[in-house]
């Protein structure tokens, strides 16, 4: 498929990602041959993802037209919104636009990958227009649970679109930044052609709590503890690490950071001045060892269950600096991004066994959403006023609410478009409408790999981890095609020794009755195929297991 084939005077609206499910946000804005992306991050892996580290965006589409995309716009620093843009930049790059925290994340993923100085990153402050190509784009202050937040008001041709990224509407924010009513009613007022909006919480009724109950509940926790505090919650979540150094100076309580991602993104924060952390508040390890743990506040990674976040190190016992000790309070200022419950619920249990008071936000509210609920969606639905909209940031049930709501408040049901990934919107000054498909997939990253694994790999992986596998090698000789002696059979997570040997001579009997012992030639390529479903059916007979059968053929 290719850019160049848009009908003039029209805007083209492709989802990447993020359409479905929760992470790979990405949006590509087009007219007339220019095109823009916004956001662009990353997905983590759910249980059926054996072996992969994150997922990303397929970007064939813009393979195929590479020089049409003229940058990249970010509306804040968490991973489902930048993760990817390291892999996007590698092989596009171009301009980013994005505010000035963000900047200062994206640079700390550019610099782990060699690319920080190839990838011109400019710093728009809410308010401010950016003119590229057939767009201009405005910035304007968005509430989130991370600082320097920021939705767009895209501006082209053919009218206005707003792209609110993760927003919530909190009217007594811990930083100060507040969502932007004033902006996007005078927006609304001028005509909007199309709104893009967060639906992650579409199914929820009433209104996202403010971060200050947070504030109240860690104030709590950390004011009434008998010993330790261990705080874990997202490292990007910069406000949240703001109250624990405000409530841990009010206390006269000292800080120490530990998890390479906490320590780099509360440095970083510093130096920006977005955490007033006073250099005598925080602690070395050595510090941290000496000083009386009831005035002693630890904050750490580990909010997801991470096999190597300091938290889930600290439950297992293997961490280098802290074990849990008696009076040790450990906070658990987040809640399971979906897919990460089993994990985060074991750390939790190998906290209390270690003798630890686990303090969690399903016995006390020390998370809230950064995700705008249905009272708060339908203010900026109001306020808006768009003519189009389309639901995004979320399961698909999450897309479905979203646009009954926007129904509900009187927008014509052709208006509201449902969309997936991949799907090309096609928007005029007078119609709008679902005209194409793009290649979508998810992107595998395993290790070094890009796009190596596909989903015949993963398959391939449960099946070893459910039932293992059994290898058969023939040894032919290269000049007969004769076998030269027994098949030899081995198996790995398939079977134990009690069994085995009578369950191999029978397939070894097998392999040498299909290929004629050393009697006759064998022609391998036609006997492959056959001779590994032979032995599927006969294990399954014998142990009611589907173990990966891998027949091999050794020339000698």
């Amino acid at each position: 498929m290719s850019m160049t084939h848009i009908p003039s005077d029209s805007l083209r609206v492709i989802p990447f990602g993020g359409l479905g499910d929760i992470g790979r946000n990405m949006m590509l804005y087009e007219y007339e041959g220019d095109a823009i992306a916004v956001d662009c991050g990353l997905m983590f892996p759910d249980t059926e993802h054996l072996g992969v580290d994150v997922i990303i965006q397929d970007f064939t589409y813009l393979r195929e037209n590479p020089n049409q995309i003229k940058g990249l716009f970010l509306t804040h620093g968490h991973e489902d919104h930048i993760g990817a843009a390291v892999f996007l930049l590698r092989e596009f790059p171009m301009p980013v636009f994005c505010t000035r925290l963000t900047r200062g994340l994206l640079q700390n993923k550019l610099k782990e990958h060699k690319l920080l100085d190839d990838i011109e990153i400019q710093v728009v402050e809410c308010g401010q227009v950016v003119n590229i190509g057939s767009f201009a784009v405005e910035f304007f202050s968005v509430s989130h649970s991370i600082p320097d937040s920021a939705g767009m008001i895209i501006n082209t041709p053919i009218g206005t679109v707003v792209h609110t990224g993760d927003f919530k509407i909190d009217h007594t924010p811990i930083m100060g930044q507040h969502t932007d009513l004033s902006r996007l009613a005078d927006v609304g007022r001028d005509g909007t052609l199309l709104l893009c909006a967060d639906s992650t919480y579409a199914e929820i009724d009433g209104s996202t709590p403010s971060e200050q109950l947070v504030a109240e509940r860690l104030d709590h926790a950390i004011r009434n503890a008998p010993g330790r505090v261990i705080i874990t919650t997202f490292a990007s979540l910069i406000s949240r690490v703001q109250i624990v150094l405000e409530t841990a100076i009010k206390h006269d309580k000292r800080v120490f950071v530990t998890g390479r991602s906490m320590v780099n993104n509360v440095q970083m924060a510093r130096d920006l001045g977005y955490l007033e952390a006073p250099d005598q508040v925080l602690m070395s390890a050595r510090e941290m060892r000496q000083h009386p743990p009831e005035q002693s506040v630890i904050i750490c990674t580990g909010s997801q269950g991470e096999p190597n976040a300091a938290l889930t190190r600290i439950a297992n016992g293997s961490h280098q600096h802290i074990s849990i000790q008696e009076d040790d309070t450990v906070v658990l200022s987040s809640n399971p991004v979906p897919g990460n419950e089993k994990s985060v619920a074991k750390n939790i249990n190998l906290l209390f066994q270690a003798g630890a008071n686990v303090i969690y936000n399903q016995i006390d509210d020390v998370h809230v959403r950064g995700h705008a609920a249905r009272e708060e969606l339908k203010i900026i639905h109001r306020i808006v006023q768009p003519k189009h909209f389309v639901p995004i940031h979320g399961e698909y049930r999450h897309l479905v609410q979203h646009a009954q709501l926007a129904i509900e408040l009187g927008m014509p049901p052709e208006n509201a478009f449902v969309l997936e990934d991949g799907d090309v919107l096609e928007l005029t000054q007078g119609n709008a409408d679902i005209v194409d498909e793009i290649p979508s997939d998810h992107i595998f990253i395993d290790g070094l790999g890009v796009g190596d694994i596909d989903y015949d790999v993963l398959r391939d992986r449960a099946h070893l981890a459910s039932d293992g596998m059994l290898v058969l090698v023939a040894a032919v000789d290269r000049h007969t095609n004769m076998l030269t002696g027994p098949p030899q059979v081995m198996s790995h997570g398939f079977i134990g020794t009690d069994e085995e040997d009578d369950i191999y001579e029978g397939a070894r009997q097998i392999a040498i009755s299909m290929l004629g012992g050393e009697s006759r030639s064998v022609n391998w390529n036609e006997l492959h195929e056959i001779l590994k479903d032979d032995l599927a059916h006969y294990l399954y007979t014998r142990t009611h297991r589907r173990p990966l059968v891998l027949p091999v053929m050794l020339e000698v």
